[in-house]
């Protein structure tokens, strides 16, 4: 139970070693990989259509005076500005925006066709060298626009099933054009300058400037749909909280529809802003006029009173401590009487339970209770003082009151007849066209490189999890096959082949064009391996074998052939692969007179048998033509009587088989191998398929010796260093 748990716990343990090796060992295909997504973004930076960006800059000022007593209540209920919010919410409202929208005829979308991916860069840099030209078309591809083409049309309507649709305007000559549908369909036919209508079509193109046969992509959008599409792409932003300074900005590729659009929103803003505060000032002023009779008649009254009361009793002045609360009562009731004022225009916005309302009867309940307390003291004065003081205090206030609805009324008659508002445009709208705000090729680069990097980081490590093919030579012990010799990769080995198919050279043995290769002292050790092995061997035949193609059983047996051979011992290399056999193409010779032709009877031992090069010790035995019955040719009993007298000729037999998982003869011919060695590569072949493999071969009663691990690349985790002594400085 503690070794299972042990070993769980293992698994489950990430080997940091191990991840940094499989970095190493792939760390020229993530450098591939990366570099490939690093040319990629630079394409891109340099191709992609530049991305402009306009800004404009607006301040919201004080309001306009309203009517008084309303400052003193925002002040004293403490209320913020809201200007900046409020006015950040107008510039992109439908009233402003689709009034740009119509002003500009953005409803209306056309651009020319042009080559994909390329197109657009070609055309841009055709135009910066040869403004107001058009270009040639390439390669007669006239639809395309190659740069120079231009459309302006005038005006644009459209059914409503053809709204938001793509239309084709195919420029003629002269000024000629063809409007289609997507499907192809003529919808009218016009010409620039000119009005034409047809199908519930009308169109009017203000300019025409392309080759004949250029198509135009035309849409006709629902106003809608444009105005919502502007308000989420202009942005509009508050320079430092409550400063009252906004900046507007609009991203487009074009930079003069980027200024012009802007600026048509700042314009409009501005001048709605305008005709609200006129239309506010308008209404307040017709309220104060309204006012202003009914408070000089109550001057009137209130002066003519205090006279008649001081000559009847001949002039009777108030005392200091009077004074002081004529005074206190005065400023009582003027604020009271000014929020009444308020209080009467406000019932014409808000009904009572606004909070702006109830905080206005809020505060006018305030002063209510603080003339109420001055009530009081004035009720403890003589009798004469106190009637003195409240025709005093009715003069001055009723004289407050008015004065001040004058000076309101002349500042709201000013601010109604002004063009001025509350908004104003510190900077126009205008656009940089040297630094566009897209694409910002250091960041397309720099994070095109960490996208590539991460892709193959990504690829790396899913390759490894999906691969289950065995890079380990303790897989193949695992599933009960020791491992005789693994035998490493050598580049060696494929220059060889590349050179001799060049030029035409016969024999590629590894062992004897490259003697100090890793590769070939890997076949030494796998000779010696071989000599203890076969001690107990019923006879001197080896059969090398593979479960599938491509393992390199075909290369491992005849290399180990000629190794065995140098050591003086007689060696026969037969290629029992009567169906697809590659080994004459090794050792330099052809197909024809083989072991099919030994087996069938046309051919004697003498001409099927053939030296290899100078190697005095190894012969070898094609194999022959490809005959209709290899698997019956193998049960023959030629075959094993031709074994039988080859056994007595040579040390060792060396027999190089199908692969045992696409047919039967290699089970046939292990019958007669006293040893059957199976070649596994290293990164192909998986576990489960050499296990189905040696299954193969013992259900038809051949025991596998063993497993030669060919092809072995070394890795960065170390599971493989090769250290032969001399080899390095011999391949160096």
């Amino acid at each position: 139970m503690t070794d299972t748990l042990e070993r769980a716990q293992s698994d489950n343990e990430i080997d940091l070693g191990e991840l940094l090796g499989t970095l190493r060992d792939n760390k020229w295909l993530i450098a591939r990989i990366t570099v490939f997504f690093v040319v990629l973004g630079i394409i891109y930076a340099i191709a992609a259509t530049p991305v402009y960006q306009a800004t404009s800059m607006v301040q919201v000022e004080q309001k306009v005076p309203d009517l008084p007593g309303l400052s003193a209540l925002s002040q004293t209920l403490g209320a913020s500005d809201p200007e900046a919010t409020t006015q950040s919410a107008l510039i992109t409202s439908r009233m402003v925006v689709g009034a740009a929208v119509d002003k500009l005829k953005l409803t209306i979308e056309s651009h020319p066709k042009r080559l994909p991916l390329f197109g657009n860069f070609i055309a841009r840099l055709y135009a910066s060298h040869n403004p107001g030209k058009v270009a040639s078309p390439w390669f007669g591809m006239n639809g395309y626009d190659w740069g120079g083409a231009k459309l302006d049309i005038f005006q644009l309507d459209v059914p409503d099933g053809l709204l938001d649709k793509p239309l084709t305007l195919i420029a003629g000559r002269n000024g000629d054009y063809a409007l289609q549908d997507e499907n192809g369909n003529l919808l009218v036919a016009g010409k620039a300058g000119q009005s034409a209508s047809s199908q519930g079509v009308t169109i009017q193109v203000k300019t025409l400037l392309a080759n004949p046969g250029t198509h135009f992509r035309v849409f006709r959008h629902r106003q809608l749909t444009v105005i919502n599409g502007l308000q989420k792409a202009i942005n509009v932003n508050e320079q430092g909280k409550d400063s009252g300074i906004l900046e507007m900005t609009y991203d487009n590729t074009n930079p003069a529809l980027a200024t012009n659009l802007l600026g048509q929103v700042g314009q409009l803003y501005v001048r709605q802003d305008v005709d609200r505060n006129s239309a506010e000032a308008a209404n307040s002023l017709e309220f104060v006029r309204e006012q202003l009779p009914k408070v000089r008649i109550q001057l009137e009254k209130a002066t003519a009173a205090l006279n008649a009361y001081q000559n009847r009793v001949r002039s009777v002045d108030i005392n200091m401590q009077t004074q002081s609360l004529l005074n206190q009562e005065v400023a009582v009731q003027t604020n009271i009487q000014q929020l009444r004022l308020q209080q009467a225009d406000m019932q014409r916005q808000y009904t009572p339970a606004h909070p702006a309302y109830k905080a206005l009867m809020q505060q006018i309940g305030q002063l209510e209770a603080q003339k109420g307390a001055i009530d009081k003291k004035v009720g403890g004065l003589p009798d004469t003082q106190q009637e003195l003081l409240k025709l005093q205090r009715d003069v001055q206030v009723s004289n407050d009151t008015y004065t001040g609805l004058l000076n309101q009324a002349q500042q709201l008659d000013i601010a109604r007849a002004g063009t001025v508002g509350n908004v104003r445009i510190v900077d126009k709208a205008a656009v940089d066209v040297t630094r566009p705000v897209w694409p910002k090729k250091p960041i397309v680069v720099l994070g095109s490189a960490f996208l590539g990097g991460f892709v193959a980081l990504v690829c790396v490590f899913v390759r490894r999890m999906l691969n289950r093919s065995i890079e380990d030579p303790a897989a193949i012990e695992r599933i009960g096959l020791p491992v005789y010799a693994t035998i490493p990769i050598s580049l060696r080995e494929q220059m060889l082949h590349d050179k001799h198919v060049r030029r035409g050279d016969k024999q590629r043995l590894l062992v004897t064009e490259a003697p100090a290769d890793l590769a070939t002292e890997a076949l030494r050790s796998l000779r010696t391996s071989l000599h203890f092995a076969r001690l107990e061997a019923k006879n001197n035949v080896l059969m090398i074998s593979g479960s599938g193609p491509d393992v390199g059983k075909t290369f491992v047996a005849a290399n180990l052939a000629a190794v065995i051979a140098q050591s003086n011992q007689r060696v026969l290399l037969i290629d029992g692969d009567m169906r697809m056999g590659s080994l004459h193409r090794i050792v330099g010779s052809k197909p024809s007179a083989g072991l099919s032709e030994l087996i069938s009877g046309q051919a004697d031992l003498d001409e099927a048998t053939h030296q290899i090069g100078s190697l005095e010790n190894l012969h070898f035995i094609a194999r022959g033509k490809v005959p209709p019955n290899p698997s019956e040719l193998l049960m023959n009993a030629r075959f094993s009587a031709l074994l039988d007298h080859l056994k007595r000729m040579y040390d060792l037999i060396i027999i190089d088989t199908p692969p045992i998982l696409a047919v039967t003869d290699a089970a046939l011919i292990g019958h007669h191998a006293g040893t059957a060695l199976l070649v596994v590569r290293f990164g192909l072949n998986q576990p489960r398929e050499i296990a189905l493999a040696r299954q193969r071969f013992e259900q038809n009663g051949v025991p596998i010796k063993g497993a030669i691990f060919n092809a072995v690349e070394k890795r960065s985790s170390g599971y493989y260093a090769y250290a032969y002594y001399g080899v390095g400085k011999a391949l160096s």
